[in-house]
């Protein structure tokens, strides 16, 4: 495993991730200030998942052909146009069309995940895929933290005592404008990083061969056509990791929204105590991602920790709708997490050892554009099903992610098939 280019790779995910964990949180404040009802506030979220949707398939595919570097370096360098715009929105519209922009150039996950499988052999994948996992952990856990001090007064008359005054007013009417930018900052060092410091890994030579690229996207029967082609050319696996990837973005997803509902309904919880809540979870995604998840998998087969992850994720969700106080929805929340943290990774790194070694970007574009589905459904399914019941979303939810504890379990018999019987003869 080539630690210097992983590790080169990790901290550019992370530099953006920061930025995106930053805006995250303000969306539907800032969406209130230009009068957003509940459903546009969702719309801002959905927006970006459904730009990915279209947009990460077609990334993936062409980082195949042109190269890793170069879709990163497109992908970081228009995030900090769409971070800019955010701060400088007038109008709900403009504030549409930057999350959508930051949608179309969030090809950096898939790529670099593409990138890690690149640089590390089969018996690693899993510990390199869970350092994007820990990148999203720390982004979770710092963007809103940062967002809280960006948006601070306070923090604003720090302008005015170093002279610059008429700055600090500006912000305070402009309250917004300062997480934006510094997201914006943020995506500009994750450019640089790319730019200065990021190798290339594939083979332009090879890539000659693979098939003439078309722009396609999740809507497109080129998508499908080319989604069945990779199934057949895979183990039969393939289809079913894919759909575990849909499935457990969509809870996810369905938990972010289903989540501050219930808090706040149910156990007359504030904003402030949510937002610890997730912070818990970032820090559970660090700890197993960025640490656990490779003596696990030195020990355990990535199969068997994928199935255990989607058993406790189903447990935990199911619970959570059960929560008769805080102290045990922070319980059942970190069941959840820890679920989700053993999952994720192991799954990524599962449905990269399905491609073929110079199509890693597309199986890896076309699996993060049906999560990208997951998440633009997720959220509006999750207060749908809060409206019908407080503890609906998570009882369907967890039901849901039963799809994944048979899929699971169908690589866990598979794996009992393809082991010699050491007592045999």
């Amino acid at each position: 495993m080539d630690k210097g280019r992983l590790f080169t790779v990790f901290f550019v995910v992370l530099i953006d991730l920061i930025g995106f964990g930053i805006v995250l949180p303000l969306l539907p404040f800032y969406g209130a200030e230009f009068g957003a009802t509940p459903i546009i506030v969702g719309l801002l979220y959905s927006v970006f998942s459904f730009a990915q949707l279209i947009f990460s398939p077609i990334w993936g595919s062409l980082s195949d052909r042109i190269g890793r570097r170069p879709i990163m370096l497109i992908s970081t360098f228009g995030a900090i146009f769409a971070y800019i715009i955010f701060g400088l929105a007038g109008s709900l519209g403009v504030l549409l069309f930057s999350r959508a922009l930051a949608g179309i150039m969030g090809g950096s996950i898939s790529t670099a995940q593409a990138y890690i499988a690149d640089v590390t052999t089969n018996e690693e994948r899993a510990r390199g895929m869970g350092l994007i996992g820990a990148a999203f952990g720390i982004g979770f856990v710092l963007g809103p933290v940062l967002a809280a001090v960006l948006i601070n007064p306070s923090f604003h008359g720090f302008f005015g005592t170093i002279g610059f005054p008429d700055l600090a007013e500006w912000l305070d009417t402009n309250k917004y404008a300062l997480p934006g930018f510094f997201a914006a900052f943020l995506s500009l060092c994750s450019f640089l990083l790319v730019y200065f410091k990021l190798e290339e890994t594939v083979d332009k030579e090879k890539a000659k061969s693979l098939p003439k690229f078309r722009p396609i996207g999740v809507f497109t029967l080129s998508f499908w056509k080319r989604f069945g082609d990779l199934k057949a050319s895979g183990s039969s696996f393939f289809g079913l990791l894919v759909l575990s990837a849909f499935v457990l973005s969509f809870a996810q997803s369905n938990l972010y929204s289903a989540f501050p509902l219930f808090s706040e309904a149910v156990l007359d919880m504030d904003a402030q105590q949510v937002s610890l809540q997730f912070f818990y979870i970032g820090i559970i995604a660090v700890i197993i991602q960025g640490g656990l998840i490779r003596p696990l998998t030195n020990r355990f087969p990535e199969e068997k920790i994928f199935l255990a992850g989607n058993i406790l994720m189903a447990i935990g969700m199911f619970l959570i709708g059960l929560s008769p106080n805080i102290l045990m929805l922070t319980l059942f929340l970190g069941i959840m997490a820890v679920g989700h943290s053993l999952n994720l990774p192991t799954m990524n790194s599962l449905i990269s050892k399905e491609a073929d070694p110079a199509q890693v970007g597309t199986v890896m574009g076309t699996a993060q554009g049906l999560s990208g589905l997951g998440r633009t459904i997720g959220p509006t399914w999750g207060g749908f099903l809060f409206g019908v019941g407080a503890m609906v979303p998570f009882f369907v939810t967890a039901a849901v992610v039963g799809i994944t504890i048979w899929v699971g379990l169908k690589m866990t018999s598979a794996l009992k098939e393809d082991t010699p019987d050491e007592t045999a003869g």
